[in-house]
């Protein structure tokens, strides 16, 4: 029984390698995307001011 789950668990050091390279991009993806976030919440934080201040918004340009 040993034998078979020994033999079931996978230890090829390339598919260590391709997920050590799966894990570098799925963390830059999140990188990015908490980038994006930050940038949208400036955008609406700003948006919203100029809500607040009676300005159309649609003539702000982006910061």
């Amino acid at each position: 029984m040993a034998k078979a789950l020994m033999g079931h668990v996978n230890s090829d050091a390339r598919t260590t390698a391709v997920l050590a390279v799966e894990n570098h991009r799925l963390r830059r993806r999140v990188e990015d995307l908490e980038s994006l976030v930050l940038r949208l919440q400036a955008d609406n934080d700003r948006l919203a001011a100029a809500v607040r201040d009676g300005r159309p918004a649609e003539d702000l340009q982006p910061a």
